[in-house]
């Protein structure tokens, strides 16, 4: 069951080394990237059929632990990018992965979130970040994104006995053949624990992308908006 709450955090170690990280050549310098994001306009995009009800996740269910990595300097560009390391989807998505994680917990596992909704400006910036090459992994401002809709979660799993971030076959955001679903090198017990998230989350309301083990997209994603909100408007204003 859903808990209303005050946002709690919950303590999960990542045994992994920081230079573990995925990294990509940038294409700018990081304040450049960062200026240029900030002043771009968004396209208008065509009405949504519902309003946005963006929430906080930890407030729907505490139990859900935060690893907001682009609140850090912890991933695939090497520098902060959100303000803050807060982690939303719409209404719906956010009860679905409460429900996600009851099942995880069957398992002996609970959910470890990397990002949630995502605002346009940040899905340019990324695309203008990358080389071309990667564009598969980053996908097309000109169309929106599924983060952006606050319709899509990347996540992973971690041991409930141990409180430790368990192994995938790759990294979150490794942008090699590693991180497809269908990657049936490396380790079994990896493998496993891929297709057991994959399995929890479809179970629950969520459809996996083929390139990202990790990013996972609620059913009714289509029925929402495009936004370009900042994180402390979030809740604010009605958005469709």
């Amino acid at each position: 069951m859903p808990h209303e709450t005050q946002r709690q955090a919950v303590p999960v170690a990542d045994a992994r080394p920081d230079g573990d990280t995925f990294r990509v050549p940038l294409q700018h310098a990081p304040e450049v990237l960062l200026a240029q994001a900030r002043a771009v306009r968004m396209p208008v995009f065509a009405p949504s059929r519902r309003v946005s009800d963006l929430v906080d996740i930890t407030q729907v269910d505490p139990a859900i632990a935060l690893d907001i990595r682009y609140a850090t300097a912890r991933n695939f560009l090497g520098f902060p990018i959100y303000p803050a390391a807060r982690a939303f989807l719409q209404r719906p998505a956010a009860l679905a992965l409460s429900h996600a994680r009851g099942l995880a917990a069957r398992h002996g596992y609970g959910l470890l979130v990397y990002d949630a909704y995502r605002p346009w400006h940040v899905s340019y910036l990324f695309r203008q970040a990358v080389p071309e090459a990667l564009y598969e992994f980053v996908g097309d401002p000109a169309v929106g994104s599924r983060h952006n809709r606050g319709c899509a979660v990347d996540l992973t799993l971690w041991d409930l006995a141990t409180r430790q971030v368990v192994s995938m076959p790759s990294g979150f955001d490794e942008m090699t053949p590693r991180a497809h679903v269908t990657y049936a090198g490396g380790d079994a017990g990896t493998r496993a624990r891929r297709d057991l998230l994959a399995r929890i989350m479809a179970a629950s309301g969520f459809l996996p992308l083929a390139e990202e083990w990790w990013h996972f997209d609620y059913v009714d994603w289509q029925d929402y908006p495009v936004m370009d909100l900042p994180f402390d408007t979030v809740g604010n204003t009605p958005i469709r």
